[in-house]
């Protein structure tokens, strides 16, 4: 066996159907197109939701909602994190650059420590925001909660 008598499967290839090549072939006339119309034209495309001249789906569903362009949006990070991270490294200052080291934020992102989990670490932390169970429970360990 060689490359020169390799064939594929039997039934695996089939032959193309030539359509419009005259009325004996039995795909001639109107080359199964059907009867007029834009759809057996050449050249023919429909619009994306085109419902045949019924009005599309979306424009028929209200547009809704209502998006702030001023919102800011935060990355919550919790004090279990937090001290998970301060174990680890043995870390005493944690700030957005710290954090963006520990890839726990993008560089852009704003930060807001969350009050679950337990701390135990005494930590300084320099951040966007603070819940105010984060706040007391930090400060309550003798560390310092400031908000950037």
């Amino acid at each position: 066996m060689d490359l020169s008598n390799l064939k594929p499967a039997q039934g695996s290839v089939k032959k193309a159907k030539r359509i419009g090549r005259g009325q004996g072939s039995g795909r001639g006339g109107t080359s199964t197109r059907g009867h007029k119309g834009a759809k057996s034209r050449s050249g023919y495309s429909s619009k994306a939701g085109f419902e045949g001249g019924q009005m599309p789906l979306q424009r028929r569903v209200p547009k809704g909602g209502f998006k702030n362009p001023f919102r800011k949006e935060y990355v919550g990070i919790n004090l279990d994190t937090l001290q998970y991270y301060a174990e680890k490294f043995e870390l005493k200052e944690i700030n957005a650059e710290k954090l963006h080291e520990l890839r726990l934020i993008k560089k852009t992102d704003l930060v807001k420590i969350m009050g679950r989990g337990e701390l135990k670490a005494t930590l300084n932390i320099k951040v966007h925001a603070f819940t105010t169970t984060a706040k007391k429970a930090i400060e309550d360990l003798g560390g310092t909660a400031e908000t950037i």
